[in-house]
């Protein structure tokens, strides 16, 4: 039986690509370059700042000038961090009816505190969530299962029981690892080359409102 339930951030409970790709392409627009169309940058988004440097700058880190461009694109970022993200259509009815059921829910993400915290409080989300783990709360990050185990020692609860939803394949390898079941967000920032099926989760789900029967069905 699921009782305890663990969310990704970008692209799983939060739409962002907006806010990330307006961040982008402000500082593509300060180095002379034109902006990239929002469906170019949107796949990239759960693949955190690095793969949007390079994206957008031809740029690898360890690369000249790849630090300096992507401290600008994350200040930049930070500044601007909610103008136009909001939770997936969907997403609220599901956390209300998590909460009514007393289910505990949590948030593992990639981003850093510094970029999680703002965010989820503007969104109203800090004060829900039983837990939050960010990219630089433990030493390792997802793919590797210490941020899901370290959510679950928070919340009292056996990965056995607990769920971890997210769209990437590193959510999908961090769940697994972890000893958890694994449910992929498709209808996150999933890249058109990406094949969901090959990652070998528990379930699929095309928006948040299939959720709530897709831990019903791991109860059945």
């Amino acid at each position: 039986m699921i009782d305890h339930i663990l969310f990704d951030l970008d692209g799983t409970l939060a739409d962002t690509a907006d806010d990330l790709a307006n961040a982008l392409n402000s500082i593509r627009l300060k180095h002379g370059l034109t902006s990239l169309p929002n469906h170019i940058v949107r796949p990239t988004v759960s693949l955190g700042a690095n793969a949007m440097i390079r994206l957008a700058f031809d740029l690898e880190k360890g690369n000249t000038g790849f630090e300096s461009i992507r401290d600008e694109f994350l200040n930049y970022y930070r500044a601007n961090i909610a103008i136009k993200t909001r939770m997936f259509d969907g997403v609220e009815n599901l956390l209300l009816t998590l909460e009514n059921e007393n289910i505990p829910w949590g948030i593992v993400t990639n981003k850093p505190t510094w970029l999680t915290e703002p965010l989820l409080e503007a969104m109203s989300l800090n004060k829900r969530a039983s837990c939050v783990i960010s990219g630089d709360t433990l030493k390792q990050r997802k793919p590797h299962p210490a941020p899901i185990l370290h959510a679950c020692k928070l919340m009292q609860s056996n990965p056995m029981t607990t769920i971890y939803i997210g769209d990437a394949q590193r959510d999908i390898e961090a769940g697994h690892r972890a000893g958890t079941k694994t449910l992929i967000a498709l209808y996150g920032y999933i890249n058109v080359d990406d094949n969901p099926a090959d990652w070998k989760a528990d379930g699929m789900v095309s928006s948040p409102v299939e959720i709530y029967d897709k831990l019903s069905a791991f109860c059945d």
